[in-house]
């Protein structure tokens, strides 16, 4: 009977530790984009006009177990299941099949990179400080009607006789189209090209070209973001706010604690992200009052946010600085947009 207890107790503690295909994200730490980060400035400015500025802009973390981050347990997963602060979630919602952890750390760089140039954009836009603004392509999907024709590296000047200013400049064009053959005029090398590409139906009623595009900017001064071992690109609005208030006289928060998410385009649209629920919990934590959160995320923010915090929902960069000059200059912020279940 003891051999039988202890192999029994042997098997439990060997079943428990059995990694398991799930993921588990939890609360992590809250950076102020208007604060420092290892000593240094998050957001420093050169070769224009800085203002310092009081108060907090938080841009919000999720810590990650599990995936390519390394293998969780039965007992892990079930423990965090226990816990309403952490989400546990199948591995394949969260990573393609395969994913390595050198290829997660990696794409993650990217995406905060790309964040921070897109966050520097919108900055500037909202501003209407001028900047310069062109479109590239990164590469091609599978299939893509553009084989041949178009490659990695060419920048777009024009389509059918249009200055391509935008990404939104295209899409309306192949979209006004109709599957009708496109006229690009690239810049390859420095040579001009120019290219006839009969868009494709992606399956859903819009025409594309299967490019992959991102922007290539220039940028009358520097603005540098300093801040280590957080990857992704949902804090992408929150560098948006943290520039404009570094950029402008005054307090934006007006010494007020706030908090966010979302990424940003150049154009100002805050894209969704995942973990919200944690990054409220972390907001919250890190004492934020109020929390900008996506539009496109309030389904997932509604029934769980922290007692205390006060969730308003944007779709924009516009309506998130409005959000926050209204918390800072000490108005009522309970007619902001929240979210609803509706």
């Amino acid at each position: 009977m003891t051999v039988s207890g202890v192999l029994a107790l042997g098997l439990g503690i060997a079943a428990g530790t059995v990694p398991v295909p799930y993921v588990v994200e939890s609360p992590g730490p809250a950076f102020n984009t208007l604060g420092e980060a290892q000593g240094s400035p998050v957001i420093s400015v050169t070769g224009h006009e800085a203002y310092p500025a009081k108060g907090n802009l938080d841009l919000t973390t999720v810590y990650v177990e599990g995936g390519p981050n390394g293998p969780i347990s039965i007992l892990g997963a079930f423990a965090a299941w226990l816990d309403r602060s952490k989400a546990v979630y199948p591995e394949e919602l969260i990573y393609p099949s395969g994913t390595t952890k050198e290829q997660s750390a990696e794409e993650g760089a990217v995406a905060m990179a790309t964040s921070q140039e897109n966050a520097v954009a919108s900055a500037l836009t909202e501003l209407k400080i001028p900047f310069g603004q062109q479109l590239q392509a990164a590469g091609l999907s599978d299939g893509s009607p553009s084989a041949g024709k178009i490659e990695k590296g060419d920048v777009f000047e024009s389509i059918n006789g249009k200055p391509v200013t935008s990404l939104a400049v295209v899409q309306a064009e192949l979209a006004a189209g109709k599957g009708a053959p496109a006229t690009l005029v690239m810049d390859r090398a420095g040579q001009p090209v120019t290219e006839t590409v009969t868009p494709m139906d992606n399956g859903a009623g819009r025409y594309i070209l299967g490019v992959m595009l991102q922007y290539r900017f220039t940028f009358p001064f520097d603005v540098k973001i300093s801040l280590d071992k957080v990857v992704g690109p949902s804090a992408g609005m929150m560098f948006s706010l943290g520039i404009i208030d570094t950029l402008t006289p005054g307090d934006l928060t007006g010494g007020k604690h706030v908090a966010g998410t979302g990424t940003i385009s150049p154009d100002g649209v805050v894209g969704p992200i995942g973990g919200i629920g944690q990054k409220m919990e972390g907001a919250r934590a890190g004492g934020a009052t109020l929390f900008l959160a996506p539009a496109a995320n309030c389904n997932e923010v509604v029934g769980h946010i922290p007692q205390g915090l006060q969730v308003v929902k944007v779709e924009n960069l516009a309506q998130a600085r409005h959000a926050v000059e209204v918390a800072g200059s000490g108005h009522d912020t309970s007619g902001l947009p929240g979210c609803s279940s509706n």
